[in-house]
């Protein structure tokens, strides 16, 4: 069963209706002139992605990383090079 929060068009009144994905399809269909699916910031599904750079997210995480990178670059045939 899923979650959906929904806003009336009309008032504005907001709620909660939780049912399978089939249900929704044919509530939709006889409600929709009348709700609509409403997220704010807290109710609204997450994907767990991190938004960002990925260079420095990784930097606040581990700090001293590119020291680890300065000393792989100085390894014989090594592409790697620091931030």
């Amino acid at each position: 069963m899923a979650t959906y929060p929904i806003r009336n068009k009309q008032t504005g009144e907001t709620k909660e209706v939780v049912m399978s994905i089939y249900e929704w399809d044919s509530w939709l269909e006889e409600n929709g002139e009348q709700w609509e699916r409403y997220y704010t910031p807290d109710n609204a599904p997450c994907l767990g992605v991190e938004v960002g750079e990925w260079s420095d997210r990784l930097m606040k995480k581990h700090p001293s990383f590119n020291e680890v990178l300065k000393k792989a670059s100085k390894a014989p045939g090594a592409k790697i090079k620091p931030f």
